[in-house]
Parts: C-alpha cells; sequence; structure tokens
C-alpha cells in the first residue's frame, strides 16, 4: 500500500514508476493519494493492475497554517482509506512518500499487525521548511525535525533518491546503512521519444527555451524570469521565444511577473499539458533551463526536470547545486549561485554554439540510458522491499 500526499497518480511519475515495477514483480499494489485537478479525479480506478485511491484536497495556501490544514486534512483521508484496503486482506508493506513526514502514523496502526514499513524520502522536510519559509529555525521548525526522526525510528527500511538524502538516513536517522537504498527518479524512456521539430512552437523566432515542471515558491521560475529579461536587456538577444510548461502554487504570480518584465509576448505559459504535447515542446526547444535556487532543500536534490531534459537530448543551465551536477555532469552549464545575470550569459553562450549543444545533448542522454537509468533504480527498489520483508 503506498501512500502518497504531494500529487495524484500516475501523474506523480517516480510513484507510478515504482507502483508497475512492484506489480510486475507479483505484488498486489494499492496506492492512496490525492485526486487531480483536471486529471486523475476519479475517487477509485484500477489503472494496468494498480489499484488507486483517492480522496479530495484543497491545496494549502498562506503560510504554515495552510499547509498544516491540508496536512491534517490528507492525513485523515489516508487513514480512512487504509482502513478500507485493510479490509479486503492484510497489508505486507506500507510504502509512505513524503512530504509531509505524517504518513508514519498509517505505518504504526498497522505494523501491530504484522506489516512493514518503507519510508520514500522524496524531500527533506527540514530543509523544505526553511527553503519555503523565510522563518529560520523557530518552533514548527522544530516540530518539523522531531517528525522526521519519528519517521525514521518508524521505518524497517529508508528509500532515498540520492546519495545526499541517503547521508541524511545515516546521519540524522541513525539507520544502518543495511537499511538505506538509492532509488534514483529517472524518467522512463519510451515516454521520452524525440518528434519532428515543429518550428512553429518558436512563434517565428530561431530558438526556444523550455522550463519544465512545478511551479512553487522553491522551484525558481521567477529567477529563470529575470533571467530572460536580463538576456534581452543586457544581452541584447531578440531570438528566442519561451515555453514554460507547468502549473503550482505561484503559476498566477509567475504569469503576472513576466507581464511586469515586459515579457509577455515572450513567454508562452501552457500550464500542465498531455505527454504528448510535452515531448512536442522538448523536441523543438534549443536550450532547457532548470532555474531551481540554491537553498538549504535544492542543494541536496534530484530535479526531474533535469532527467528529462536529459532523456530529450536537451543541454541545459542550472545554478550550480551539488546533486543538479551529479544529475547532469557536463550536460549542463552551472552559474554561480542565484545569479541570474551570469544564467543569462550561458544561455546567450549556448544559444550561439549548435555543435556544443548537440554534443551536450548527447552527454546528457547517454547518463539517463546508462548509470542514471530507471533499470538500475528497479533493481534497487526490489531489494529495498527484499531487505524489509527478509
Amino acid at each position: 500500500m503506498i501512500l502518497v500526499e504531494n500529487l495524484s497518480v500516475p501523474f506523480d511519475r517516480r510513484v507510478w514508476q515504482e507502483s508497475t515495477t512492484l506489480r510486475d514483480a507479483g505484488w498486489e499494489v494499492h496506492v492512496i493519494c490525492p485526486q487531480g485537478t483536471k486529471r486523475d479525479t476519479e475517487p477509485y480506478a484500477e489503472i494496468d493492475g494498480v489499484r488507486v485511491h483517492r480522496y479530495p484536497l484543497k491545496a494549502a495556501t498562506g503560510g504554515p497554517a495552510g499547509y498544516l490544514q491540508e496536512y491534517g486534512s490528507a492525513l485523515w483521508h489516508t487513514i480512512r482509506l487504509a482502513r478500507k484496503v485493510a479490509r479486503l486482506g492484510h497489508i505486507d508493506v506500507v510504502h509512505a512518500c513524503n512530504p509531509p513526514d505524517l504518513l508514519f502514523l498509517v505505518a504504526l496502526l498497522l505494523k501491530r499487525r504484522g506489516t512493514r514499513f518503507v519510508f520514500d524520502q522524496h524531500d527533506l522536510c527540514p530543509e523544505l521548511y526553511l527553503s519555503r519559509f523565510d522563518r529560520g529555525e523557530d518552533l514548527l521548525y522544530r516540530g518539523v525535525c522531531a517528525l522526521e526522526r519519528a519517521t525514521y525510528r518508524a521505518a524497517d527500511v529508508v528509500i532515498a533518491t540520492n546519495e545526499s538524502y541517503r547521508e541524511a538516513a545515516l546521519t540524522r536517522g541513525r539507520k544502518s546503512p543495511d537499511d538505506v537504498f538509492v532509488v534514483r527518479s529517472a524518467p522512463v524512456i519510451d515516454r521520452f521519444r524525440q518528434v519532428p521539430a515543429e518550428p512553429e512552437l518558436k512563434r517565428g523566432k530561431p530558438h526556444l527555451l523550455c522550463y519544465l515542471g512545478v511551479m512553487g515558491p522553491q522551484d525558481g521560475v521567477d529567477y529563470a524570469l529575470r533571467a530572460l529579461a536580463s538576456l534581452r536587456d543586457e544581452h541584447g538577444r531578440d531570438d528566442w521565444h519561451a515555453a514554460f510548461v507547468g502549473s503550482g502554487d505561484t503559476f498566477d504570480e509567475m504569469v503576472a511577473l513576466a507581464k511586469r518584465l515586459g515579457l509577455a509576448e515572450r513567454v508562452e505559459f501552457t500550464g500542465r499539458i498531455p505527454d504528448a504535447d510535452l515531448v512536442r515542446y522538448l523536441s523543438a526547444a534549443d536550450v532547457c533551463l532548470a532555474p531551481d535556487p540554491m537553498n538549504p532543500l535544492n542543494d541536496v536534490s534530484t530535479m526531474n526536470k533535469i532527467m528529462e531534459y536529459m532523456a530529450m537530448s536537451r543541454p541545459l543551465v542550472s545554478f550550480d547545486l551539488r546533486e543538479a551536477r551529479v544529475s547532469a555532469g557536463d550536460a549542463a552549464l552551472y552559474a554561480p549561485a542565484n545569479d541570474v545575470g551570469e544564467f543569462a550569459k550561458l544561455i546567450a553562450k549556448l544559444l550561439d554554439d549548435p555543435a556544443e549543444r548537440a554534443r551536450m545533448g548527447e552527454l546528457g542522454k547517454a547518463r539517463v540510458n546508462g548509470p542514471l537509468s530507471w533499470d538500475n533504480s528497479r533493481i534497487a527498489l526490489l531489494a529495498a522491499y527484499d531487505r524489509a520483508t527478509a
């Protein structure tokens, strides 16, 4: 029984890949998650043999109080649906994907019956709190740290998305190295197949810049927009159109910022779009953007957008973050942390060098087809389950 609060399933690609991998290994898989807003809206669906139970959830607005309300509602619905699933038969494993670090409470209810608990740490919640709210290490922060420690204690096995997260589990969580497994997020290559580039997506310009991903306070879309303003104003570049693909808490705010910066005619916000359209934009893109700013969370997190750019053989510009370098290697150019002027300079450099763009794209493609492929993550995931159920 997989629990996830952050996104609906199968829209959450990592959770969906884990679900289908476990299904293929012979597990009966149930997923409990929120309903989507436009897709994944049915309360129950059986998709390719995976049983998905969804609940209504209103996304948080405002500060920490809004998230407390969201997480409280999600926990109540998750417990309600977990009990429903448990009536169907014994639950061998509860696999909880954070945030929030509250889902261990569901596992505790079932552990008395022999259920094992796998903690799939998608985010380091203390770092997430510091990065999202400018409040410092206050009382709420200490509470977030306490919940993380409680989750680690309850977990039989921890799944980390990268080595930085694994180190947190070993040190802060005091887990045994034998109980912590790195299962990197990796794109399904079949989902990212290039199609012939469509010049019309460039809106009459020679080049297309593309951003793909969530638009939240810590995702840096504002940095990307300011970098594009610098590209126009400081570098005199009038030869590009930009597409921002995705949605999130700050979507409307980012559209307004683009207008204030005089970019409304140059920047297209598509919202969430079907996979087929996503591939069209990435196939036409000349340079992709990973503007996640340096903060306590982003520096140690693996960005799915970077992996997906590389799967499409696209070169990218990123701020110089520890795990961004681990993921992209030489498939990216790195601007000093949060320096939008240098970010713009690197975009201009790539726009002027098609041979280098092609070389970097091939390097990225080789990485996601090789050491960073889901095939390796699949092996690690099944090893974690073998350990949990030994």
